[in-house]
């Protein structure tokens, strides 16, 4: 005996071809871009290439004497936006409606914390720094959400940064560990209030890469060196690998998936 889906059975249409990862169309927001180093800036790129119409973000005035240049290169609009400061993320999004219309896919990538606090045991942490590493890494992935999602009427994808010291404790990152492994959980209760709107909400785990907020992570050549010990590949990941999974989970290509934290490690992740 055969088991068929009924729903095949009523549908019964030809499976129709993707254009694997294309984002032509659809208009994005992406948020973090400090250097040619950034994540963020790895994913506008990408994004480009696949046909994106974007806005970004950097964190202040200073940082656009860096960020700029990049941005120019690709017509690429980009605005300074701190999550600390009241009003920010709500002018942000209401410039990107301005000029895109609506918003197909976010990306967050953005995450700090006081250094005192970072170099610091979690137990010595003040609850002050917690807190404004929380708002920023973690908090300001939800408000952005809340912001966005009205703007989004066809769905789409969100997609924030995380990294395996959410899931293991990896010295030397301290007080992020605990608020990473909130912004993964805050993407699985994301994705089951998002869902019905057909917005889809991942976290992507990148191996070490080293990142101006990376650089604020004591031993973080240490670090490295352990990852390439420890991964199957035997290698650091690039930013470019980075940017082709999250162009992935922002595609119509991932179109049945939410809610998980997708590793880009070169399998650092499953090797005790």
């Amino acid at each position: 005996m055969v088991f068929v889906c009924n729903n095949f059975l009523e549908k019964h249409k030809p499976m129709t071809a993707i254009d694997f990862a294309s984002l032509k169309g659809k208009n994005g927001l992406i948020l973090g871009l400090a250097n040619e180093h950034s994540i963020a800036w790895g994913c506008a790129q990408q994004a480009h290439v696949q046909g994106a119409q974007l806005l970004t973000t950097c964190l202040n005035e200073k940082a656009l004497r860096f960020v700029e240049p990049l941005t120019q290169a690709l017509n690429i609009p980009v605005l300074p936006c701190n999550v600390e400061e009241a009003g920010s993320l709500e002018n942000l999004v209401q410039h990107a409606v301005d000029q895109l219309g609506s918003l197909d896919f976010v990306i967050h990538s953005i995450a700090w914390a006081p250094l005192e606090d970072l170099h610091g045991q979690v137990i010595d942490s003040s609850s002050t720094g917690f807190a404004r590493a929380m708002e920023v890494s973690c908090h300001s992935f939800a408000t952005l959400a809340k912001l966005c999602s009205p703007h989004m009427p066809r769905g789409g994808s969100m997609v924030t940064m995380s990294y395996l010291g959410a899931d293991e404790a990896v010295p030397h990152y301290g007080l992020m560990g605990p608020v990473k492994a909130a912004l993964e959980s805050l993407v699985r209760y994301m994705a089951m209030e998002l869902g019905p709107r057909n917005i889809r909400v991942h976290a992507v785990s990148p191996g070490p890469i080293l990142t101006r907020a990376a650089s604020g992570i004591a031993d973080f050549d240490d670090l490295m060196r352990n990852a390439v010990r420890k991964a199957p590949l035997g290698r650091l990941v690039t930013l470019n690998e980075i940017a082709q999974l999250c162009t992935f989970l922002c595609s119509d290509a991932s179109s049945g998936m939410t809610g998980q934290t997708l590793y880009v490690d070169a399998g650092c992740h499953a090797i005790a």
